[in-house]
């Protein structure tokens, strides 16, 4: 320790410091979140990096703390815990490199002046505030230090092993096609064991739970391929917590199917893009499904598995959250408290070009029932519901992706099927 011991009374200082520092308000760790991404903008951009940081953000906190409520002052070991350690992991994998890190220095400073605040709070004693502070600055330091220091030494163990492996040059490949490198398609087929020039349908499946047993990516991997009619799917593992797919061929993803196959992998997610062909589909359906997830990460969905064409308005209208939910507030005013069965109402009512008979019956509703919810909509509504329709469904589309009131209306049943040829 490079401070000498503090007082006894600054001792009890320090260890109330550390209990309300454990129990840290949820508006104290989101403004932790916001400042540390907002760093890097590569961290923020993607889904699984960004709750990576979270998770370790947190896990750093309750370290630091939970030795100052035992040994309050005393230097506290590094953090090489599973949380910083698999952001080690991750930032390889995504060509990251130690550099990223620096985004921990501005949550260290987010962190710092929050315990200064809860020091002010705590003691009114100069002479004790001044020692109190200056104990716990270095120690923040030193632990923060030492806790980087291990995630880079890391970072070079990672950097080595993947070099080494197989996943190094098949991720390599994928990198090179997504950023629309020149390389020659045989040369990247054969590198992936994979043929780009048909149609493909990308997927990218993760966890929000960080890194550990990867059975459950693996098991939703061979699902999504399952349901895409594809037992081979090309599976690149993006990070610990993450993989990026691609299935060949045409047929639809069997929604159900899928839903069914991952009943059982609730921390599993899945985010699917458009199909589309050749080397500027098989880059175009994984941007789909990248704008996917990053939608699902921005509204905070507890959505699992979801399709771009699903969501892909919502994607566009909410690329400024802010502004999506004053457009939100602005078009439902009261009605967006309304309820789910009046929300469903009038999202059957508009995807059926407004005819309540067709709305009621997919539905199942009785007509005089659908009129007299469509009367309450329109009380509640700012502009009645014929003035503006549009721009409802898409609030009530948000409400839904945001986890809010609003679902999907019921899809009717489909047309009968006629026989295919033997």
């Amino acid at each position: 320790m490079d401070w000498p011991p503090p007082s006894a009374p600054v001792q009890e200082l320090i260890r109330q410091t550390a209990q309300i520092a454990v129990a840290a308000r949820p508006e104290w760790l989101e403004e932790l979140d916001r400042a540390t991404l907002a760093s890097h903008p590569a961290l923020a951009a993607d889904p699984v990096l960004a709750a990576a940081i979270s998770r370790s953000n947190r896990a750093n906190l309750i370290h630091w703390a939970a030795a100052n409520m035992l040994s309050p002052g005393a230097a506290v070991e590094p953090n090489l815990g599973p949380e910083p350690l698999g952001i080690a992991r991750d930032l390889v994998r995504r060509g990251l490199d130690a550099a990223a890190l620096d985004a921990y220095r501005v949550g260290q400073g987010v962190a710092w002046r929050r315990l200064m605040e809860i020091a002010f709070e705590l003691c009114s004693d100069p002479a004790q505030l001044h020692e109190l502070l200056d104990v716990c600055s270095r120690s923040i330091s030193a632990f923060i230090d030492a806790t980087l220091a291990g995630i880079a030494a890391q970072i070079d163990l990672e950097r080595d092993e993947l070099t080494r492996s197989s996943h190094a040059e098949r991720l390599e490949v994928v990198t090179l096609l997504l950023d629309g490198a020149p390389i020659s398609p045989q040369r990247a087929e054969n590198r992936l064991g994979y043929s780009l020039g048909r149609t493909h349908t990308a997927a990218i499946v993760w966890t929000d739970r960080g890194s550990g047993d990867v059975t459950g990516l693996d098991r939703a991997v061979a699902a999504f391929g399952r349901a895409a009619g594809s037992a081979s799917p090309l599976s690149i593992p993006a990070s610990s917590a993450s993989r990026w797919v691609w299935v060949p061929g045409t047929a639809a993803v069997d929604s159900d199917g899928l839903t069914e196959d991952m009943s059982d992998l609730p921390d599993v997610r899945i985010a699917i893009g458009f199909p589309a062909t050749g080397i500027e589909g098989f880059r175009h359906s994984h941007f789909d499904a990248l704008a996917t997830q990053r939608t699902l990460a921005r509204l905070q969905s507890p959505q699992r598995i979801v399709f771009f064409t699903d969501i892909a308005l919502t994607a566009l209208i909410t690329q400024d959250r802010e502004r999506a939910d004053e457009f939100v507030a602005r078009t439902l005013g009261d009605f967006a408290s309304a309820g789910t069965e009046m929300h469903r109402t009038v999202s059957a009512f508009v995807s059926e070009q407004c005819n309540v008979s067709r709305a009621a019956a997919r539905l199942y509703a009785h007509r005089n029932t659908l009129l007299r919810r469509l009367t309450r909509a329109d009380r509640l509504l700012p502009r009645p519901l014929a003035e503006n329709y549009v721009e409802v469904a898409v609030a009530l589309n948000v409400l839904r992706w945001s986890g809010g009131a609003a679902v999907s209306a019921p899809a009717p049943p489909p047309p009968p099927q006629s026989p295919q040829p033997m």
